[in-house]
């Protein structure tokens, strides 16, 4: 089992806890986490990119002159592509962007990211953050405290509660600060609830973990 720091939002060191090798110090897979971000960017696309066409734009409805006689070039239309306030050809129409990864592959991408910030030594445990109301003030604190005021830093929480929630809502506000929560959003029941992904953990050059999400993430990722 690997050890890492355990730290109270003093910015004080209270012990080591251990955690999974199977979750968080395995050989990264680069190409699972390269399919994941890829599927994860390409999902979040819009889709709603649309142009006309010739058979769409207003007008157009008349030969602009005869086809001949006239010593200009022949037009059908008003409206062809080449007119300006023409259609487009083969221009974008609304499409849904979907990819997708199965479960084995989505958790072994999570794990190599895991385990690329804890090889680096970018992984921080805290015992626990909670706050009673949102406050930048104090999220900026902990920031100080822990030595990473300056840094792109992701904050995972384990669960949606209230104190939990304030701490999310504290560091929406700060830049390069990221705060999610860690549950299923495929389970959330409509809820505002983030996931854990890899492209929030690669994206960040800090990953912050309570001791309670280490073990939820193990929970789930060791199965």
């Amino acid at each position: 089992m690997a050890h890492v720091a355990l730290w109270n939002i003093k910015g004080e060191k209270i012990g080591t806890i251990e955690v999974s090798d199977e979750v968080f110090n395995i050989e990264p897979n680069l190409d699972v986490m390269w399919r994941y971000i890829d599927m994860q960017l390409t999902n979040a696309r819009a889709g709603t990119a649309s142009t006309k066409t010739r058979g769409e734009v207003s007008g157009g409805g008349r030969k602009p002159w005869p086809q001949k006689h006239t010593g200009r070039a022949r037009q059908g239309s008003i409206r062809a592509i080449h007119w300006r306030h023409g259609g487009v050809a083969h221009g974008p129409k609304p499409r849904k962007f979907l990819k997708r990864l199965n479960k084995k592959m989505k958790r072994l991408a999570l794990k190599s990211a895991l385990s690329v910030r804890f090889r680096e030594g970018n992984l921080i445990v805290l015992s626990d953050i909670r706050f009673d109301k949102p406050q930048t003030k104090q999220m900026r604190e902990v920031l100080k405290a822990l030595g990473i005021a300056d840094e792109k830093v992701l904050f995972v929480l384990p669960k949606k509660e209230d104190s939990y929630v304030n701490v999310k809502l504290s560091g929406r506000n700060i830049p390069g600060v990221k705060v999610i929560i860690a549950d299923n959003p495929n389970n959330n029941e409509g809820n505002n609830i983030d996931g854990l992904n890899v492209y929030d953990i690669i994206n960040a050059s800090k990953v912050v973990l309570t001791e309670g999400t280490v073990r939820k993430i193990e929970e789930v990722l060791g199965k």
